[in-house]
């Protein structure tokens, strides 16, 4: 979608107006995201507080101009081309996260805490079940919107509900679990949905048996994962296999395009090079979809969330079941 420089400048003056906003103008994605590549986006606004981020979707739905929802960036590839919108980024007082006092096994986390912090902060209070999240570089708002998981669990498992905001109008509300239609690294919640914090229901736990897994889970992560510029598992497995297994035995690790390559240390990994091109990790993206099609007649699906592509290399990516 093209913006015109007019509207983009209409929009920032409007946003400066907003306390606990932080504006910053063209500049590139790499810094914002896992894969350290990607354009310049346009606007990166960052509210430190409710009341910023509420005040923020009231601006944006008064214009039409297209916005990003940005988190940690840890299942995020922004093209080469850029992003001509707005960019959020929530902070401050939105990565606070707090144990209920009437109800000692609820924990509330800010969008913008990471989930290793959340699941750390949920052992140290005693509570189990979100054990998990300690090895995921994720943000509670973006592991709601894909129902990030691992070990055995995910979001859907614990999440309550959620504080709400609807870019598309600047009205914030609650929304229960049961609303967000949660499934195998789905929810329900689109592009104009904008997550403040979640509202976790967890178990009372052991503090020793639970800092344990943790160790467990680190360790286990740094042993079979690759560190490095990568977004994590690039596509979801299909029903009843790996997506690694199959890139594997397809042969593709190590296989490399341009400044982009197939972890040689597990192959649902993509790792870009420092100074790369988000354009190459799409063109290897593309490439293992039509690989593991030819050889096992399976059609991979990419969970990366995927900005400034066009229509047919989004579509080449995702046109596998998302399991």
């Amino acid at each position: 979608m093209m913006v015109a420089p007019t509207l983009l400048d209409d929009v920032v003056h409007a946003l400066r107006s907003i306390d606990d906003l932080e504006l910053d103008r063209d500049v590139p994605a790499g810094p914002f995201c896992t894969y350290r590549v990607g354009g310049p986006l346009a606007v990166v606004a960052t509210a430190h507080a409710p009341d910023a981020a509420v005040a923020l979707a009231q601006v944006l739905a008064a214009h039409s101009i297209p916005r990003l929802a940005l988190g940690n960036g840890s299942n995020l590839l922004v093209a080469d081309g850029g992003f001509a919108g707005v960019a959020i980024r929530l902070a401050g007082s939105l990565s606070d996260i707090e144990i209920d006092a009437a109800t000692p096994t609820r924990m509330t986390a800010g969008a913008a805490a990471l989930l290793p912090r959340a699941a750390r902060a949920s052992v140290a209070a005693g509570l189990s079940g979100f054990e998990w999240a300690v090895g995921v570089p994720g943000t509670i708002g973006g592991a709601v919107r894909m129902n990030a998981g691992g070990h055995g669990s995910d979001m859907a498992a614990s999440v309550r509900s959620i504080d709400h905001l609807d870019l598309a109008t600047g009205i914030r509300t609650e929304r229960s679990a049961d609303e967000l239609d949660f499934a195998y690294r789905h929810s329900n919640l689109g592009a104009d949905d904008l997550v403040l914090a979640a509202t976790l229901d967890l178990e009372t736990g052991d503090r020793e048996a639970g800092e344990q897994t943790l160790r467990e889970i680190v360790s286990w992560r740094r042993s079979n994962q690759p560190g490095g510029a990568n977004a994590g598992s690039v596509f979801t497995n299909p029903d009843g296999d790996s997506a690694g297994r199959l890139i594997d035995e397809s042969g593709a690790k190590g296989h490399r395009i341009g400044s982009a390559e197939v972890s040689t240390k597990h192959a649902n990994f993509i790792q870009a090079d420092d100074g790369g091109s988000a354009d190459d990790v799409m063109a290897l993206m593309r490439h293992l979809v039509d690989l593991v099609d030819a050889r096992h007649g399976v059609r991979l699906h990419a969970e990366t969330r995927l900005v400034g592509f066009t229509e047919d290399d989004v579509a080449h990516v995702q046109s596998g079941e998302p399991s």
